[in-house]
């Protein structure tokens, strides 16, 4: 068997083996990309409502120079933030190790 011979059937096995994981792990459907921005939205609106609340209430009962309401909505914005990032790295990190065998090995089409 020439050395052409031997790249065409690495092709195809490679070929094969990511046809088999797909098999395996389908894809996620159209509408999980609507629940990721849902995620998204509400890890940061919680904590943002949330500190808003509590901002007025502290505002009541301890009056300071600031706003506490303010302060803690961006307190807020700023964890729900940071709770997005995070889930969307772990994400990133759960596709990434779904992903079909690498083709990085794959020589160049002609």
């Amino acid at each position: 068997m020439n050395e052409e011979d031997s790249s065409a059937l690495d092709g195809i096995r490679r070929g094969a083996q990511r046809m088999q994981h797909r098999r395996r792990h389908p894809g996620d459907s159209p509408l999980s990309g609507l629940g990721a921005f849902g995620v998204v939205g509400w890890s940061i609106a919680l904590p943002t409502v949330g500190g808003a609340l509590l901002g007025l209430w502290l505002d009541r009962v301890v009056p300071q120079r600031f706003s506490w309401t303010l302060a803690l909505m961006l307190g807020g914005i700023a964890l729900g933030a940071l709770v997005a990032w995070d889930w969307i790295a772990r994400e990133n990190r759960k596709s990434a190790a779904d992903r079909p065998p690498s083709s990085a090995q794959e020589p160049p089409r002609d």
